[in-house]
């Protein structure tokens, strides 16, 4: 079992995924936006971050580098899930912190196949 944080800017995916985690037994928070998902990360501590890139406001990618300044997020998994795709998309989630970049729609086997891998720090 995770702690995942699950950033989604549509209601019913991010309510849709966080289902499946919790089915797949995994404790999981859900934020519609960066300036939450940054406070619930704070408090929560997420070993597994899935964070939408095009978020309304702050950008996926803002979000994960101030992520990774928050206490206890260097080493948590984060994990783009987004329409993104391109190669210079992919070049921007690195720079950014994120350690996987995912394109919608997301294979959810692939998905719980990842979150249950061995913990990964970077």
């Amino acid at each position: 079992m995770r702690r995942v944080l699950v950033v989604e800017d549509n209601p019913d995916g991010a309510e849709t995924l966080a289902r499946l985690l919790r089915m797949s037994g995994h404790e999981v928070r859900t934020a519609l936006d960066g300036p939450i998902a940054l406070e619930i990360a704070d408090a929560f501590r997420p070993e597994v971050v899935l964070l939408d890139i095009g978020l309304p406001g702050m950008s996926g990618y803002e979000v994960a580098t101030l992520l990774r300044q928050l206490p206890g997020m260097a080493t948590a998994l984060l994990v783009a899930l987004t329409g993104y795709g391109q190669d210079r998309d992919r070049d921007l989630s690195r720079q950014a912190g994120f350690d996987q970049h995912l394109t919608k729609p997301v294979d959810h086997l692939a998905l719980l196949r990842l979150l249950d891998s061995p913990a990964r720090g970077r």
